[in-house]
């Protein structure tokens, strides 16, 4: 199965996504594009409305919505070093999709 292919199917995906100042916001989503639209767009969280644009930085899927969910939640809890460690990772779609 292709990285488009895989990345289009409706799973459940855990994200970062990189704020104009340089934070990181971590969400949770079906489409990961069109999540990135929304934020974009200051539809998406309160978070990330003033902190325009965001681009994004870091995309892992899941098996489902549940297991996305609790990922998100171990994400939120780590440091933003061990966050970065985690975008630089061979896990993460982001760097296969830029290859």
């Amino acid at each position: 199965m292709s990285l488009k292919t895989e990345l289009s199917e409706r799973s459940a995906f855990v994200y970062m996504v990189e704020c104009c100042d340089g934070s990181l916001y971590t969400g949770w989503t079906t489409d990961a594009e069109q999540r990135v639209r929304t934020h974009n767009s200051g539809k998406g969280a309160k978070y990330t409305r003033s902190r325009l644009p965001v681009i994004l930085v870091y995309l892992e899927k899941a098996d489902e919505k549940k297991a996305a969910m609790k990922r998100e939640a171990a994400i939120k809890k780590l440091t933003p070093s061990q966050k970065r460690r985690l975008i630089g990772s061979d896990g993460n779609l982001v760097k296969r999709i830029e290859r």
